[in-house]
């Protein structure tokens, strides 16, 4: 780990015009940061503590819904009693998203941020256009295990790692940003994460100066929420596919199909025309059949990952027979 200087901001005016200049960064659990601090990934030349800046409450709002402070822990949101009754999908991609004790410490903005978990990008002494723009994609033709098959680029092929984002995503959530000069903007949470192109260092739409300052859910929807991750062992570990799924049936046929994808992409995954397919329609081996189609329909492996393809049809399959089920 690098040197560095500390500063402890103590309001969001301060903590936004600090990590407005060159070098600093924002810490407030830190548990991905400084794994990257030490790996010397990441090197900032100052640490702005913003954990006593406030926007750690849970709260509902004036439409029924809940705005979850973005400096609230991961516990703290997963054991919440309305997050457990009204958002479960978001409490259980929480909970199979790391241990009690990073839960504990993470906060949802961290958690939001956190970056990718690519063997070359963590590895400073490999070639990575996201750490390193213009060294290249060693992923490409190399270790590609958890890697990207939607949405990727010439550039990068890494994948977003969280859990909770992908809840969010099928929850359509909303991110509550403080900007450097006092003002504020609302991002959808679908919007937030950006895929690689030709700028796989720039994974989210903040900009210099700005601070998520809560996550706000809409008025509580129904029907049957689950989340299923896919990974290589029970214990904690990275998602090869996730799937975050809200589903409804009314008359046997789908009234509600919201869903988002994790571990197949450089952001949570979520593709309006799957929703567009499913409502109105009975379910059936078929109907999925067709989802998947839509979901895969761009699809790309890279050797080692070409498995997440079927691995995501089975998986998406086997989310819409359960949900199919719990309606019955």
């Amino acid at each position: 780990m690098r040197p560095f200087s500390y500063a402890r901001a103590r309001t969001l005016n301060d903590a936004a015009q600090t990590v407005a200049d060159d070098g600093t960064m924002a810490i407030a659990g830190g548990t991905n940061l400084l794994d990257l601090m030490k790996l010397q990934v990441e090197t900032p030349s100052q640490l702005a503590d913003i954990n006593r800046i406030g926007f750690a409450e849970i709260e509902d709002t004036d439409d029924g819904g809940l705005s979850i402070g973005a400096l609230a822990t991961n516990t703290e949101t997963a054991v919440h009693p309305r997050v457990r009754a009204d958002y479960p999908v978001l409490s259980r991609a929480i909970l199979a998203g790391a241990t009690q004790q990073l839960r504990n410490k993470a906060t949802n903005g961290g958690n939001l941020c956190q970056r990718t978990r690519c063997y070359y990008f963590m590895n400073i002494d490999q070639p990575c256009n996201k750490r390193e723009p213009g060294s290249g994609c060693g992923a490409i033709d190399g270790i590609a295990k958890l890697h990207a098959v939607l949405g990727t680029s010439d550039q990068c092929i890494a994948t977003y790692p969280g859990d909770m984002a992908v809840a969010l995503s099928a929850l359509d959530a909303q991110v509550q940003i403080a900007t450097s000069d006092g003002d504020s903007r609302t991002v959808p949470v679908r919007d937030f994460h950006c895929l690689p192109g030709d700028t796989p260092w720039r994974e989210n739409v903040l900009e210099a100066g700005e601070i998520i300052t809560a996550i706000t859910l809409p008025a509580p929807v129904g029907g049957t929420q689950l989340y299923r991750k896919v990974r290589e062992r029970s214990s904690y570990a990275f998602a090869l596919v996730s799937v975050a799924a809200i589903v409804e049936i009314e008359d046997g046929r789908f009234s509600r199909a919201d869903l988002a994808f994790g571990g197949v992409a450089h952001k949570p995954w979520h593709d309006p025309r799957i929703a567009e397919a499913l409502i109105g329609k009975a379910p059936s081996p078929e109907l999925f059949d067709k989802a998947a189609d839509i979901l895969l329909e761009d699809a790309q492996g890279f050797g080692e990952n070409d498995f997440k393809i079927p691995l995501a049809r089975r998986t998406l399959h086997a989310v819409l027979e359960q949900a199919t089920e719990a309606a019955a």
